[in-house]
């Protein structure tokens, strides 16, 4: 089977563009003109409770696939941050999953999709143990004969961090595929506050204080942070946050919790892929290139695709969804 490849993704101007596609990755325009076999992942889906281990409770929703006689396993995809199991990408890359026989299960991280009054401690990117617990949930609730994960952006570092812990935690994953992950967040965090363009950073930080205030609304017996606090740039607030919240004690200890730079992946045990884009705005790219990966993970970085779009054309599709359907439905061919 010939898998489709980074350098197959060549859209035509002006999509060739980084920050338009990044831009409409996330847009209301393209839920707009997206078909509506984007959204099929939404017929019939269940709206479930995980368990996050330690009390803690995560959201999601399950959809069963009609396609076949039998399921060709379980899909489980994160969201980005301050994404949700609604975001665009995660019902699009369902909605293809679940056309090709997949059983779906969405994700939402704490304090994401509207459960800010689930948990009273506040979400931050190193509760991969709470995410880990929940995949195990999972895996023991809706058992099949192939389980695969995909996420976006910080899902993407999630994921890549989950598949980690898998085998030592006895959750039967498969494979995982990463799209635009983060990899070096002190890098990133940079990025997002020097080299990339301003409305990236507002569009970010406008979703993030609009998510603390719900927290806050939540349980307002509890003071998550000062008003002087919410006013301050992505790196000052990273701070702030940390330093009230965690035991990190820095940021930069806190950044290095969640990286997966370096040979930080070097133990993955099982299959891995991880797509980027060489004119992503948001993760640089030289954090990809300068990763030291088993070989078992694959690399695919593309020249087009921005972050985590990868648009096709104006009916707004993505090339993702047959990218990551493809992988899929190798792994199950191979466990089957």
């Amino acid at each position: 089977m010939t898998l489709p490849q980074g350098r197959d993704f060549r859209p035509h101007w002006p999509l060739t563009s980084g920050h338009i596609q990044t831009m409409l990755s996330s847009s209301g325009v393209r839920r707009k003109l997206l078909p509506r076999r984007a959204y099929k992942v939404l017929e019939g889906a269940e709206t479930v409770m995980v368990d996050g281990g330690e009390g803690i409770r995560l959201t999601g929703a399950y959809t069963a696939q009609t396609s076949l006689p039998a399921a060709r396993g379980l899909a489980v995809l994160f969201h980005g941050w301050e994404g949700s199991v609604d975001s665009t990408y995660v019902l699009q890359t369902g909605s293809r999953l679940l056309e090709d026989g997949w059983n779906i299960f969405r994700l939402n991280f704490r304090d994401h999709g509207e459960s800010h009054a689930l948990n009273e401690a506040l979400f931050h990117s190193c509760r991969i143990d709470e995410v880990v617990h929940a995949l195990g949930d999972i895996a023991h609730r809706w058992p099949a004969p192939a389980m695969a994960l995909a996420g976006f952006s910080l899902g993407g570092n999630f994921a890549l961090r989950a598949a980690l812990q898998a085998p030592q935690q006895g959750i039967p994953l498969a494979y995982t595929l990463a799209v635009c992950p983060i990899i070096d967040p002190g890098e990133g965090l940079f990025s997002l506050e020097e080299s990339a363009p301003w409305f990236y950073q507002a569009y970010f930080m406008n979703k993030w204080r609009h998510s603390l205030r719900a927290k806050q609304a939540a349980f307002p017996q509890r003071e998550y942070f000062e008003l002087q606090e919410l006013k301050q740039n992505l790196r000052g607030l990273t701070e702030a946050l940390v330093l009230r919240h965690t035991d990190f004690g820095s940021l930069q200890a806190y950044l290095d919790g969640y990286s997966v730079a370096g040979h930080a992946l070097a133990a993955m045990q099982i299959p891995a892929t991880i797509l980027t884009a060489r004119d992503d705005p948001v993760i640089p790219v030289d954090a990809f290139e300068k990763l030291q990966l088993p070989r078992n993970i694959e690399l695919d970085i593309a020249t087009y695709g921005g972050h985590c779009g990868f648009i096709r054309g104006w009916d707004m599709t993505s090339f993702c969804d047959d990218y990551i359907a493809a992988r899929f439905n190798a792994i199950a061919s191979g466990a089957a």
